[in-house]
């Protein structure tokens, strides 16, 4: 009965206001900057996306507050990435699951053949972005959920994915470029955790973390003067600071190898587990790429790429150079 009272109810409403409720955009939470900014992307207009960790936030440490926990209650859908990467996170996620559409975003969009593995209690690297032709395949998943959910902005939802996707992967081959301006004795990339396994792999630079996967672990004397010895004996020119680490292991590492007689210097902060300031280019998914990119090839001996004609409404957007 209160079925049938509420389809008659909803029967008298004008046909402006039924209008204006399907034109609500879709509210939608999403636990890291990285997932966030691509949502936007692809739902555009139809969406309004907001990430719950911001700039400088650790996903690994993370754990919910009484507003964040608010910021669930009101969301209409719910993303995230997986693998373990929100930690502490994780059983707060599943239970909103059973209220809320909720969705592990990389699990459901990337190949596990795809995958790196790990030996801790991750299992999975779960730095997915990192590679952007792997996170370039999240588009179709998010695609779907968000048209499933505003399905008369499936249209707006498909164009934006094609666009977007467009843009990913030039992005993708112009990292690729840049990277391999690199001399490949210096083509090593030392940083203060491993989260760049994925870029590693995906743009031919060697990768060495001091920390593991997760920044849980603890970096001891005996790791310290480990990678200063490598840094000595591969002659590295540069390493590099994390905009979500504390930077005093690299700044151990830094001294460690001076000690040796080689000077090492901070070639630059990377984004590895959070993007940069909101309303920067460094704030959003393909900034965060191209300022790493940018700082590692400059710090070790290469060259920027020009950017692809494909880019030239983003790079004009942004300011950058062309």
């Amino acid at each position: 009965m209160a079925t049938k009272y509420a389809v008659i109810l909803l029967g008298t409403l004008p046909f402006s206001a039924l209008a204006t409720a399907d034109e609500t955009p879709l509210n939608v939470v999403a636990t890291i900057g990285m997932i966030a900014d691509v949502a936007q992307e692809v739902g555009g207009e139809c969406v309004n996306v907001e990430a719950m960790m911001g700039p400088g936030v650790d996903p690994h440490l993370y754990q919910a507050s009484a507003s964040d926990v608010a910021l669930l209650r009101g969301a209409e859908h719910i993303l995230y990435s997986g693998y373990s990467l929100e930690g502490q996170l994780g059983s707060v996620l599943e239970n909103f699951s059973a209220r809320t559409p909720t969705l592990a975003v990389a699990p459901a969009s990337i190949d596990p053949a795809s995958l790196i593995t790990a030996q801790d209690v991750y299992g999975v690297d779960p730095h997915l972005w990192m590679d952007v032709s792997l996170w370039a395949q999240t588009l179709p998943t998010l695609s779907d959920a968000l048209s499933e959910a505003r399905p008369e902005c499936a249209t707006t939802i498909e164009t934006n994915t094609e666009r977007y996707q467009a843009q990913l992967l030039a992005l993708h081959e112009w990292v690729k470029e840049s990277i391999a301006s690199i001399p490949e004795e210096q083509r090593i990339l030392v940083t203060a955790h491993d989260a760049f396994s994925y870029f590693g792999r995906a743009y031919d630079i060697e990768v060495e973390g001091i920390q593991g996967i997760s920044t849980e672990t603890e970096t001891g004397i005996a790791d310290i003067r480990s990678m200063a010895d490598s840094v000595v004996a591969r002659n590295v020119p540069a390493i590099f600071v994390e905009s979500t680490i504390n930077p005093r292991t690299i700044q151990a590492v830094i001294d460690a190898a001076r000690q040796q007689g080689h000077d090492v210097t901070i070639g630059g902060q990377l984004y590895s587990d959070a993007m940069g300031d909101e309303g920067t280019v460094d704030g959003t998914y393909m900034g965060m790429i191209y300022r790493n990119t940018q700082h590692i090839v400059e710090a070790l001996g290469g060259s920027l790429a020009p950017l692809p004609k494909a880019l030239d409404d983003w790079a004009s957007e942004w300011q950058l150079a062309q």
